[in-house]
């Protein structure tokens, strides 16, 4: 039978308790609270937070390497756009984060991590209603990176098209944190033995990866990106066309399952392992089944942009 307990013994045992993962947490910062913590042990969401019982909020992922954090500003402009487009606002400036972000990975101490920002509805109830939420929560996690090991970009990588179907348009261009499809498309491709998942849209339009974009180099040479109308502007797929584009044509435009295996290059960006081929996908070889020198350039490039434009820390 269930005792209940008094504060000072439910907060030992709570802190007794196994954390799976705990290892890979280096820093944390809760905006209720106010402070940068370092115990795994105290990283807590309450449990009535819109934020973990209705996926009510939005979140934004980025890296640091070598002490230097990347992407930060394109990251924090898209998690303001998401707020936005679901009526909510942070508990305090954007700039306030800005620093917050950078104090939260210099807590960390070491070279290299991911920084999780997430804002959410706030606590304040169970039910569906936004109102019963009167301060939007902020948390802010820096936590082990651990990247592919260089083998990986020179053989490249497998993927398949997933049964889990696209999100609809209005949603796949939020970055909230309703992320069951993408989960269950990460799911499936590990059930079935593939690297990437591929999704497509209800028009069997290419749309995106679990959690990176896609794109392809066809027969002219030509890189195409599907449109950020069925799947999520990547921060990094933008500066990847940002710094490519003075080399070779690009074009945004709706992208055919059938183009995947026409293509000389089916490339995967995202922030982990900013661009990396594709080179087999429904057990077909794409090209020559080998990474090709779009995908590694696109590497080099944004591995050079970090070193040259990232935020030391």
């Amino acid at each position: 039978m269930l005792r209940i307990a008094d504060t000072d013994e439910y907060l030992k045992r709570m802190l007794d308790a196994r954390r799976p993962g705990a290892e890979k947490i280096y820093s944390f910062y809760e905006h209720r609270v106010g402070l940068i913590c370092r115990d795994p042990r105290l990283m807590l969401l309450p449990l009535d937070d819109h934020l973990v019982h209705r996926g009510d909020g939005v979140f934004e992922t980025m890296k640091w390497i070598d002490r230097k954090m990347y992407q930060l500003d394109p990251h924090l402009r898209r998690m303001k756009r998401s707020c936005t487009a679901i009526y909510m606002a942070p508990p305090c400036p954007w700039e306030d984060i800005r620093e917050m972000c950078l104090e939260v990975a210099k807590a960390a101490e070491h070279d290299e991590g991911y920084l999780r920002v997430l804002i959410g509805r706030g606590p304040g109830g169970f039910g569906i209603d936004p109102t019963e939420c009167p301060v939007p929560s902020l948390h802010i996690v820096a936590y082990r990176f651990k990247p592919k090991p260089e083998e990986t970009f020179e053989q490249g990588v497998t993927g398949f098209r997933t049964s889990i179907p696209a999100k609809e348009a209005h949603m796949a261009t939020i970055k909230s944190t309703d992320y069951l499809p993408n989960v269950l498309m990460r799911r499936e491709a590990l059930e079935k033995g593939y690297d990437q998942p591929v999704c497509f849209d209800r028009d069997s339009f290419l749309a995106e990866g679990a959690t990176e974009n896609i794109c392809i180099v066809d027969q002219t040479g030509t890189l195409i990106v599907p449109e950020f109308t069925n799947c999520l502007a990547g921060t990094t797929m933008v500066r990847a066309v940002e710094l490519i584009e003075p080399e070779i044509e690009v074009r945004f435009r709706k992208v055919r399952e059938d183009e995947l295996m026409d293509a000389k290059e089916v490339i995967v960006v995202g922030t982990s392992n900013d661009a990396i081929s594709m080179v087999r996908y429904n057990d077909k070889p794409i090209h020559n089944a080998k990474p090709g020198p779009v995908s590694k350039r696109m590497r080099q490039l944004l591995q050079q942009d970090l070193v040259e434009n990232g935020i030391t820390i």
